[in-house]
């Protein structure tokens, strides 16, 4: 079996390969585009499912996190390219373009995931990427930033209400730490990321956590993860080959030895 392959061209990443089914919590901290070449996408936030087929393409709003399934078929790879738009090239976009062109009625819409109409701009856009699948040719920086002024005319022309959504400069309103820790513990976030989420700086966020917690963020997350995994062995009786995945452990003998060293016994106990 091939294992999943990403090649990362400056922020945009022209391939995905596999052929096994993959599924992933994807922190998108840009706004990012994909589209599919081949296999099948199910991209969930919360309640909401969006699939996404061959020759289809979704954009998902920047400071989101979305479960993403990558699915094969007896016929065909998973084959796919994400396209991210980091804030300072929509600075320097919005800069350039025309004011007097904006829309003046478009509207900030609610959803954070949409799914893009199949277009001719937008299939013509990711054909054009798909010789440097198969070849050790690296693009162009410039080549690659010209694609992506291309990818943002084509949402614009797709809905006049992605110029709020994409040229949107403020910043993320601050949200409770505690309740997004509580909400996410299971989650492999950096503390980057983290401090992303809740709408603050790496240093807001440590600062702001000191006010809150006498333990350091990493302590707090593993100390929570702990007491989910002590009460799931005890109450629920699971497998703890399943328990420490589900708290959001990586490594079975990292979860024995920490959780040994809070409890005083092994967690088979």
């Amino acid at each position: 079996m091939d294992t999943l392959k990403t090649i990362n061209y400056s922020g945009t990443f022209l391939s995905c390969f596999s052929d096994n089914n993959t599924s992933c919590v994807h922190a998108t901290k840009d706004h990012t585009l994909v589209y599919l070449y081949s296999g099948k996408l199910i991209v969930e936030e919360g309640n909401k499912k969006t699939v996404i087929e061959s020759g289809e393409c979704v954009f998902i709003r920047r400071n989101h996190r979305v479960k993403m399934t990558k699915l094969y078929s007896d016929t065909d790879q998973y084959k796919g390219i994400s396209m991210t738009f980091k804030r300072n090239f929509l600075r320097d976009f919005y800069s350039r373009i025309d004011k007097t062109a904006i829309p003046n009625n478009a509207k900030v819409p609610k959803e954070s995931i949409f799914k893009i109409p199949l277009r001719p701009d937008i299939n013509s856009l990711f054909q054009s990427l798909t010789p440097y699948f198969d070849t050790s040719v690296q693009p162009a920086s410039e080549i690659i930033n010209l694609k992506e002024q291309e990818g943002i005319y084509c949402l614009l022309n797709t809905d006049k209400d992605f110029f709020p959504v994409l040229f949107d400069f403020t910043e993320p309103w601050k949200i409770d730490i505690l309740d997004f820790l509580n909400e996410n513990y299971m989650d492999d976030l950096t503390m980057e990321e983290i401090a992303a989420y809740t709408g603050r700086s790496l240093a807001t966020f440590k600062r702001d956590f000191a006010k809150i917690s006498n333990l350091s963020p990493q302590k707090w997350l593993i100390n929570k993860r702990l007491d989910i995994a002590y009460n799931k062995l005890k109450n629920e009786n699971k497998k703890v080959s399943d328990v420490y995945v589900e708290v959001g452990f990586k490594n079975l003998s990292h979860f024995y030895a920490a959780f040994k060293r809070q409890y005083g016994f092994s967690p088979r106990r």
